[in-house]
């Protein structure tokens, strides 16, 4: 963990809201002048603390109108083993979120897809058949009730 400072909590916090801000764009809403704010962006950038920008596209509008959580159980637990899941996660452009975890599940995922048919698709012609996998338990959200990527930073400060 880098310092951060009242002013980099600030900068941090407006490009939450708008990562497309100018440096005088950020340098009004933070209080400094704008080449103080480039200089402070510009190492947040290179400490990766800033990890990236893009654009938070709408998954409804472009016809993914399924969201479903996968949760799966591997077939043995070896380092060989994880390791192809781990390889087939990356594979699929459907899977938006895979974590490893404690608990009855070893992994859950996080699956966007346009309908029921991709859904099943995505269960039983590509994670039941891996090798990898011994079980499959799939859950489809029937209602967000929230959704940001943003960080608690107030409670940094």
């Amino acid at each position: 963990m880098i310092p951060v400072d009242a002013f980099d909590l600030k900068i941090l916090g407006a490009l939450q809201d708008d990562g497309r801000l100018t440096n005088q764009q950020l340098a009004d809403v933070v209080g400094l002048s704008a080449s103080q704010c480039s200089r402070r962006r510009i190492r947040l950038e290179q400490e990766k603390v800033v990890a990236g920008y893009h654009a938070d596209l709408s998954a409804e509008a472009l016809g993914f109108g399924v969201i479903a959580f996968i949760q799966v159980t591997l077939a043995t637990h070896s380092p060989d083993n994880a390791r192809k899941f781990r390889g087939l996660m990356q594979r699929i452009d459907e899977i938006q979120e895979a974590y490893s975890l404690t608990g009855d599940a070893d992994y859950v995922l996080k699956a966007v897809l346009r309908d029921l048919r991709g859904l099943s698709e995505l269960v039983n012609d590509v994670l039941m058949p891996h090798p990898s996998i011994a079980h499959v338990r799939s859950s489809i959200v029937l209602d967000r009730l929230k959704e940001t990527s943003r960080l608690p930073l107030k409670k940094m400060g």
